[in-house]
């Protein structure tokens, strides 16, 4: 039975005695450099085959497609590697064992990429393959002579196998020790040699017997030629800034999991695969240092690519670690967010998911939100909401999405967006999900008039959206397709406003935030009722939220303007007539008016100020209801209302074009 098809169902568990015995990060690689040179080949084992191919259906049945590929992926690497390559990797350790002539030092080289590389073939090959190398017996008389040399000429395969597998080995002496703790936990204490975990694996594993000796025995027999701790960490990390070796901890990490999920959750047993509501943890390269920019984690290289889908495989450690950097970079600070950086990102869909791990501990340290960043597109999410494990997938579509049901200059990319929350899609949000769209080429657009859209099976709904740079802005309560058009909207009947509020109108209608009457018309001297202004204002200012509810009689859950009078209502923007009536057809004043946008504006701009003296413009200003006067205040401090002729006119019945107006200036208070 040989070493390499120990490893390869018992990635975790001998990982764990390498990183205790070595002195370095948890690492299969690392493992396979400091025990592949002690005990490997020797003669199979139908039993033990049997056995371990049944372990391998576990282990690798965890695993999900993208994670196997990384496997793949890595192995690719490793068999790439020259001898040259190889030899100048080695050279800290084979140049101290002076008994390996060069034939024996490339073997050794050939048995090390057959080793390691089977451990990450995903499939029961890595579990016999090796007995078809051509290098089958030259391999077993190497390691008979490596172990002959550092004082073990009778140690046999099965007692290798013993002291891994055994009821006293490495793997069940530290599975009770492991057991139970977090994916997380065992991870980070794995990476650091101060941590307890650390120290209590290390001690376990030096005691564990081999033969007639020990854990530590082998390694006393490697520094009898001074190969220590020093030089088994420099020949790790010479094959670690191999530039062509660049998944070596994804692929470790990957395994890891598997064996994570298989063994050593709370519980035991198999708990199945990667289904984004896991425990987290993840896949994926660990990042050095996640807390080099505190707010801004760059994860570009934990993306692994599968066809045409990017998958972020995040480690739960780190992300812990880069919350703390951003505390810490803050303090007391509140409403934080931790933004994680993809980079490029050549895929059609790019998924990623945060484990309930990460959403517990961002929760927990007061950390409000997550962005996920990749090519020029931002989505932040607000994570109080979410109580379980979230993934987000976001698929680059085609822009006929958009173009084979409008005529309408499109402005980006069209982006459909997914949710799962505990594994089950939701598509509505408590508080909404901001979306950052990049801009295509707006070369004789009207930038003013971009809108983000909805697209609604064969329609399209125009959201709005706040111009930032090249990028425009959109807070979103529920999720689906979107993109950026130009959406030009014009009228037949505003000729007698244009000069004061034509373009506002325009921009307002092309954001979606107010609408004509019908036949192309706007109708801008009609009154406006309270449940038109409702909808204007909770439009303009993206206030839309799905799961807010009201409970006024004289408003139909049915009715176009429920939602929005649900959300002014519920954010305390506008009250009912009465505790249970709205009045929702009723007329609003300009007083009324400049007081909703007031109580609007204050709401998402805290620190916006009021100056009363700013009522001394209105030689009216005595007419305003005692209750109205701080609400005009404030938007006469802000420019928001001006007035005619030195008058306000608090009581006159609003029109529409002066709504358009007022609603204009809101979406471009700064």
């Amino acid at each position: 039975m040989t070493l390499k098809k120990k490893l390869a169902v018992s990635t975790l568990a001998v990982s764990m005695a390498a990183a205790s015995v070595a002195g370095f990060p948890f690492s299969s690689q690392g493992l396979a450099k400091h025990l592949g040179g002690v005990a490997s080949a020797a003669t199979s084992n139908d039993a033990i085959v049997t056995a371990l191919k049944g372990r391998a259906a576990v282990l690798y049945g965890t695993l999900a497609e993208a994670d196997k590929q990384i496997l793949r992926d890595f192995r690719g690497e490793l068999q790439g590697l020259t001898q040259a390559q190889l030899e100048a990797d080695f050279a800290p350790v084979t140049d101290k064992l002076t008994f390996l002539t060069q034939a024996d030092k490339s073997l050794l080289h050939k048995l090390y990429v057959e080793i390691v590389t089977s451990v990450y073939t995903p499939d029961y090959s890595a579990v016999t393959d090796i007995q078809k190398s051509e290098n089958y017996q030259a391999y077993k008389d190497l390691v008979k002579k490596i172990a002959g040399e550092i004082g073990l000429p009778n140690l046999t395969v099965d007692e290798v196998y013993s002291s891994i597998f055994g009821t006293s080995g490495v793997e069940q002496t530290l599975i009770p020790l492991f057991k139970g703790q977090s994916e997380a936990v065992i991870l980070a204490a794995l990476q650091d040699e101060n941590s307890t975990l650390f120290k209590q694996a290390k001690e376990a594993t030096l005691k564990v017997a081999v033969g007639s000796s020990t854990v530590n025995g082998v390694l006393n027999g490697l520094n009898k030629f001074g190969v220590t701790r020093v030089e088994l960490a420099a020949v790790k990390n010479n094959l670690q800034n191999e530039a062509s070796v660049t998944k070596e901890k994804a692929a470790a990490l990957v395994l890891a999991r598997a064996y994570y999920n298989a063994y050593l959750q709370a519980g035991g047993g198999n708990n199945g695969g990667n289904n984004g509501g896991g425990t987290g943890g993840g896949t994926g390269t660990v990042v050095t240092n996640p807390t080099a920019t505190p707010g801004i984690y760059d994860v570009s290289k934990l993306v692994s690519i599968v066809g045409d889908v990017a998958t972020l495989n995040l480690v739960d450690a780190d992300v812990l670690k880069a919350f703390d950097a951003l505390l810490a970079a803050n303090p007391g600070k509140t409403g934080l967010t931790l933004t994680l950086n993809l980079g490029t990102v050549n895929a059609k869909t790019v998924k990623v998911p945060l484990s309930k791990v990460i959403i517990e501990a961002a929760k927990a340290k007061g950390i409000a939100n997550i962005a996920i960043t990749f090519n020029g597109l931002t989505v932040t999410i607000p994570v109080a909401q979410f109580s379980d494990a979230v993934t987000l997938t976001t698929t680059t579509g085609e822009d006929a999405t958009v173009t084979s049901i409008s005529k309408l200059k499109l402005a980006s990319k069209v982006y459909d967006f997914g949710l799962t929350v505990g594994g089950v899609a939701t598509t509505t949000f408590k508080q909404p999900l901001t979306i950052k769209l990049p801009l295509k080429d707006t070369t004789g657009l009207d930038k003013e008039l971009l809108s983000v859209a909805k697209v609604v099976y064969s329609d399209l709904q125009f959201q709005g959206g706040v111009l930032d740079g090249e990028h425009i802005v959109e807070p979103r309560d529920t999720f689906s397709s979107y993109a950026v058009l130009e959406n030009k909207v014009s009228f037949s009947d505003i000729a007698k406003v244009q000069a004061w509020a034509g373009r506002q109108i325009q921009v307002v209608a092309a954001k979606g935030a107010i609408e004509g009457i019908g036949n192309g018309k706007f109708a801008p001297k009609n009154n406006v009722t309270r449940a038109e202004f409702a909808k204007m204002l909770v439009r303009a200012l993206n206030l839309e939220n799905s799961t807010a509810t009201e409970n006024f009689s004289d408003v139909s859950s049915t009715a176009w303007y429920a939602p929005y009078v649900a959300v002014a209502a519920e954010k305390g923007i506008i009250q009912g007539r009465t505790s249970t009536t709205f009045d929702p057809t009723a007329t609003i004043t300009r007083a009324e008016m400049a007081t909703l946008i007031s109580r609007a504006l204050k709401l998402t701009n805290p620190d916006a100020k009021t100056d009363a003296s700013a009522l001394n413009k209105f030689t009216d200003a005595a007419k305003i209801n005692a209750t109205l006067k701080d609400g005009v205040a404030f938007a006469a401090s802000n420019n928001l209302v001006i007035g005619n002729a030195g008058k306000f006119n608090p009581t006159n019945t609003a029109s529409r074009a002066e709504a358009a107006v007022i609603i204009y200036r809101t979406i471009n208070f700064k």
